[in-house]
């Protein structure tokens, strides 16, 4: 630890507030995606509506995603006693991913319709998710190893459960951002499939 005295817990819930902001923000500015249609003329506005599909696929899955992310990011923060300035950093690089989803989430509300471009734009939507659950890892795995800043009553059982559940998110996220180079349908319903995994209960959660 170089020396440095970690904070105890009022760091620990500095930080999970200011992530708790982070995630609010970006959960809320995915609603700018969806923008008011005009039709095409009287009577016309359900189908001007119906025509905006893409933007209500990108709202929901990116909705559920950011959703889930605060959740495991609220449940690993009951394992944590203290913090010291890497993991305040780790947490940043991972806010920082949450915090860019918005934009990934419009690039795909925009072009999901298009033939010619949905490709680029599940790629990098996917290669979001994979940046974010790889900070996830690395941020979890920092605090838990060797306990290094774990709460002393935090049960070994359930941090071992923790580190199992998250082992391999970056690989089955980056599957699914590989899978759009074949199949745009099938890496969005890898995704949201990903979200709902993560949405059952496990015995890190209680």
């Amino acid at each position: 630890m170089s020396g440095e005295k970690p904070e105890g817990l009022a760091g620990v819930a500095r930080t999970e507030a200011f992530s708790d902001g982070v995630f609010a923000i970006a959960i809320t500015l995915l609603i700018l995606s969806i923008q008011v249609p005009t039709p095409a003329g009287p009577g016309m506005l359900w189908a001007a509506l119906a025509l905006q599909w893409p933007a209500y696929v990108a709202y929901v899955l990116s909705f559920g995603v950011i959703g889930i992310m605060w959740a495991n990011h609220h449940n690993i923060f009951r394992y944590i006693g203290r913090a010291n300035h890497v993991f305040v950093m780790l947490n940043m690089a991972l806010l920082f991913w949450v915090a860019f989803l918005p934009f990934p989430t419009a690039v795909l509300a925009k072009y999901l319709i298009n033939p010619a471009e949905r490709t680029t734009g599940v790629v990098l939507y996917g290669a979001t998710l994979t940046c974010t659950a790889l900070c996830f890892n690395v941020l979890w795995r920092y605090a838990a190893t060797r306990r290094r800043l774990l709460r002393p009553d935090a049960g070994q059982d359930l941090v071992d459960g923790v580190t199992r559940e998250y082992r391999f998110g970056p690989v089955f996220y980056l599957a699914a951002t590989l899978v759009a180079l074949v199949n745009v349908w099938v890496s969005l319903a890898i995704h949201g499939g990903l979200a709902a995994l993560y949405v059952l209960p496990t015995k890190s959660r209680p």
